[in-house]
């Protein structure tokens, strides 16, 4: 079990808001996940500062819940041949926001604006497709609190895949009904070409 040193705690106390946290895990690089799968802590994302969507959103989540937030994660699900997405989700009088780590020009942050979870969720669906313009989000889970993990999942060494496990088995909620998806307009070529913006590009 690891644990933050003072500086740690002083520097996670600062980032006292959504904004700033997004704001952080932004300088972030990418974890492209080079020497395996990872699913690191908080504690081992502050220490070897990079990160990918989930080990983003527990970050988030983690330094929320030092700032009165519920530390919660939401589950994006795709069809077949694209990726999920994960983000921790925040509430600001009364509504809905999003903290997001992604690569791309898409699919990032919102700012607490919506009334409900399904209305956050449904900001993301025109953004979310593959390079054929196919549209892809299907699905998404209900929130999942990271308070049930116990007090010190946020100092583990190891990596966190019990949360990946759970985060998978939950409830999910359908998009909306299958016949809706068999007539999807394809995103516009200039969405494409925006999707494929990256902020980090992966070394050789």
């Amino acid at each position: 079990m690891l644990s933050f040193a003072p500086k740690e705690k002083l520097f996670l106390k600062k980032l006292n808001t959504p904004g700033k946290v997004q704001d952080f895990l932004n300088s972030l690089p990418f974890n492209f996940e080079n020497v395996g799968e990872t699913l690191k802590s908080p504690i081992r994302v502050l220490r070897e500062r990079n990160a990918h969507c989930m080990e983003g959103a527990l970050f988030s989540a983690y330094v929320l819940s030092q700032h009165g937030y519920k530390p919660r994660i939401l589950h994006l699900q795709t069809i077949k041949g694209d990726y999920d997405h994960v983000i921790t989700i925040f509430q600001k009088d009364k509504l809905f926001g999003a903290i997001s780590k992604t690569n791309h020009g898409v699919l990032r942050y919102r700012e607490p604006i919506y009334k409900n979870v399904r209305e956050l969720v449904m900001s993301y669906f025109h953004e979310y497709f593959l390079d054929t313009g196919v549209k892809t989000l299907r699905k998404y889970s209900r929130p999942l609190s990271l308070n049930i993990f116990g007090k010190n999942w946020m100092l583990e060494e190891k990596d966190l895949w019990q949360i990946d496990a759970k985060l998978d088995s939950i409830k999910h909620y359908d998009i909306a009904p299958q016949k809706t998806f068999k007539n999807l307009r394809k995103a516009d070529k200039i969405e494409i070409m925006m999707g494929k913006i990256v902020e980090y590009k992966k070394k050789a």
